[in-house]
């Protein structure tokens, strides 16, 4: 019993023992793994911090150990020298004069001064973000009230059409009820018209990736319109700037994009006795009006910056729109073989506010004429300015 007994106590004191140099092992272990993570941790965060130090490694690496020759002047690399760097022998510093401007302090390569509206994913690769890049950009400045004709003609045009609905009266998450307005891009601001947002948010810069931009009103129908043959004929008829014919019965107001049925597209027309000084020139020529313009991405990088910030409306702007291509009476005409209807709702009229008693739709109107004039004074000053200016130099 007594052997028993002693054998039991060597048991329970070797047990203990290595208990205590497991938990030891285990301590140390752990403290060396904290330090290797800490460690490694702070050198991920060094690595990060020096990201903006990478030109001075590349320069640093291309010149060997020859860090305090003079650095290199301006040149047409873009590479720009100061006195101090002279002084202290520091490397040179990036400006590149032909970069836009604002970004003359980056590198070339790391710029991407143009953008799009594809939506993209939280997650994995960006190159595989999409399936399909939209060529066109579709842009429908929309009321709740008259979802059920921007779902018909949203129908009307396929998927190489993005969709971009302005909201003028707030409500975005209602249009969910339809399944292609959960790929749309929705854009709200409260009582605001097409020609406002566009100048906000249609940047040349911002759209560039998209062939042509559309530019439409919610009050069209276009049960004889097809999105994809529309391009067609707007290509083999090379139109930079172009809308589809209107139907003449309804909301007709110039005789140019009243629809021809016996062409595919027309680029003149006859107008009233004297309304029409040129017959290359509006509204004769040259010429579409506001409600359903459709854009070549480089017409409308003119057009954008033809746009006055503050007049909303765009009335006289149809017929300026000729300043932005040329020859204009060739690059500029109706597309009849597709055709729509202009419904004439007054919706946006609605949006205005009453006044010394009017409804609010002649407060409205009544602005649409005054934008008009100052757009002509504006467009005839800037004219004669440039044109003295020439002169005098």
């Amino acid at each position: 019993m007594g052997t028993v007994h002693r054998s039991g106590v060597n048991k329970k004191t070797n047990d203990t023992g290595r208990l205590i140099v497991t938990t030891l092992l285990g301590i140390g272990f752990g403290f060396f793994v904290g330090i290797s993570f800490q460690s490694i941790s702070f050198n991920k965060i060094h690595l990060s911090s020096s990201l903006g130090s990478s030109f001075d490694v590349a320069v640093t690496n291309d010149h060997g150990s020859h860090r305090n020759e003079s650095p290199l002047m301006t040149n047409g690399n873009g590479l720009r020298n100061s006195e101090s760097s002279k002084s202290n022998g520091s490397i040179p510093k990036i400006y590149v004069t032909t970069n836009p401007r604002g970004a003359e302090l980056l590198p070339p390569g790391i710029i991407a001064s143009e953008s799009d509206l594809y939506l993209r994913r939280l997650w994995g690769e960006p190159n595989e973000d999409l399936k399909k890049k939209p060529k066109y950009l579709l842009t429908i400045t929309v009321g709740y009230n008259q979802r059920l004709n921007i779902d018909a003609m949203v129908k009307k045009f396929s998927e190489d059409f993005q969709i971009l609905l302005f909201h003028y009266d707030g409500r975005t998450s209602d249009w969910e009820e339809f399944e292609w307005s959960k790929n749309a891009i929705h854009i709200s601001a409260r009582r605001q018209t097409k020609w406002w947002y566009a100048k906000r948010f249609l940047h040349p810069d911002v759209v560039a990736a998209y062939e042509y931009i559309l530019i439409w009103d919610e009050d069209l129908g276009l049960e004889h319109f097809n999105g994809e043959k529309y391009m067609q004929l707007v290509k083999k008829h090379g139109l930079e700037i172009s809308q589809p014919g209107l139907e003449p019965n309804n909301g007709l107001t110039w005789q140019m994009t009243k629809r021809r049925g016996d062409r595919e597209v027309h680029k003149f027309t006859e107008e009233k006795p004297g309304w029409c000084s040129d017959p290359h020139l509006p509204p004769c020529a040259a010429f579409v009006e506001i409600m359903a313009p459709v854009f070549s991405r480089d017409a409308w990088r003119c057009v954008w910056h033809m746009i006055q910030n503050d007049l909303v409306h765009g009335w006289g702007l149809d017929f300026a729109l000729r300043r932005c291509v040329e020859p204009a009476h060739e690059k500029i005409g109706v597309v009849d073989s597709q055709w729509i209807i202009h419904q004439v709702i007054p919706s946006l009229g609605s949006q205005g506010q009453s006044e010394h008693g009017k409804p609010p739709w002649e407060g409205v109107r009544a602005r649409c004429k005054h934008e008009w004039s100052l757009f002509q004074n504006r467009l005839t000053n800037a004219d004669q300015a440039y044109v003295a200016q020439i002169r005098k130099g």
